[in-house]
């Protein structure tokens, strides 16, 4: 991994973890990991939607057998994007596109 790639996790405070939590509250898991676990289908379709939404849900299927802890850092990782938020087998996830246009952007609190 590159350095670029480690910092956003790093500079992400409580206040901007809060609201980005608050935003992602009455979301719908965009994406679920089924009974295949984790497959580089998996990752390209949540990086697709991180690019397209910025913050998701994604939500680890009870046939899955997969580990909630350690999978949501894991595709965090693989999507170098932020894990926000783990509730039961639902994790947010948030990746900053400044490719979208700006009225669409999540523009975050100032620390």
């Amino acid at each position: 991994m590159t350095e670029k790639t480690l910092q956003p996790a790093a500079t992400l405070t409580n206040r901007q973890k809060q609201f980005l939590k608050g935003l992602a509250h009455p979301l719908s898991p965009l994406v679920q990991i089924g009974k295949e676990g984790m497959s580089q289908s998996i990752i390209n379709t949540i990086t697709a939607e991180l690019s397209n939404h910025e913050l998701i849900k994604v939500k680890i299927g009870n046939n899955s057998g997969l580990e909630k802890h350690s999978t949501s850092q894991e595709v965090a990782e693989q999507t170098d994007s932020i894990l926000v938020q783990l509730i039961g087998k639902t994790f947010v996830l948030y990746k900053s596109n400044p490719e979208r246009p700006k009225e669409k952007r999540i523009i975050l609190p100032r620390k």
